[in-house]
């Protein structure tokens, strides 16, 4: 557990491609992996706004949530960051639960606080990087009911996946709220 913040619920992969990097999983027994692919949330990046086009999967390993993500298109970000530094992609951040994003942003990126912000969405998440050690990132993440409804989905099918049903699973958040549609992915989509 971190001092810092809390225990770590989550390794989050940026990945050249993400239906490789979900096989290079499955291959270890890892899964039900849940896309949600071409999103386009609003977020800062260095405290400049911007939209990525992205796509993120997730998985569960015992408690530990497998995060992959590809950017799509050529904005600069820190995954883009990242994969310039890593081009075969690899371990980005490590996420912890957190109640109030802002007031934790505000406590570890303040004066003598040590980090600093270089990627937030909204008060939804922040990556932060150490300042006198930058490298491996911290995700800051809500704890509140939508994204512990999403994990709890991803979770539950991790445990009840038999590790060849529907290995790949969408999300869909048209409702607002995440469901998984039931439609099974194939790589070849």
């Amino acid at each position: 557990m971190s001092y810092f913040f809390g225990p770590c619920v989550q390794q989050g992969y940026v990945v050249p491609d993400i239906y490789r990097a979900i096989d290079h999983w499955l291959a270890r027994g890892v899964g039900h992996f849940y896309i949600d692919e071409n999103i386009s949330p609003e977020a800062e990046f260095d405290g400049k706004p911007f939209t990525p086009d992205i796509s993120a999967a997730f998985a569960y390993s015992g408690d530990q949530q497998i995060e992959l993500v590809q950017q799509h298109d050529d904005q600069p970000n820190v995954y883009k960051e990242f994969l310039e530094a890593n081009p075969t992609g690899g371990l980005q951040h490590l996420a912890f639960w957190c109640d109030d994003v802002p007031a934790a942003i505000a406590r570890h990126c303040g004066p003598g606080g040590g980090f600093r912000v270089r990627q937030r969405y909204g008060d939804m998440h922040g990556y932060l990087d150490s300042v006198a050690d930058p490298g491996l990132m911290i995700q800051l993440m809500d704890s509140g009911p939508m994204m512990t409804s999403l994990f709890t989905i991803i979770k539950e099918g991790s445990e009840t996946w038999d590790g060849k049903t529907d290995p790949i699973r969408r999300i869909d958040w048209t409702t607002g709220q995440p469901v998984v549609t039931g439609v099974a992915v194939s790589r070849a989509e």
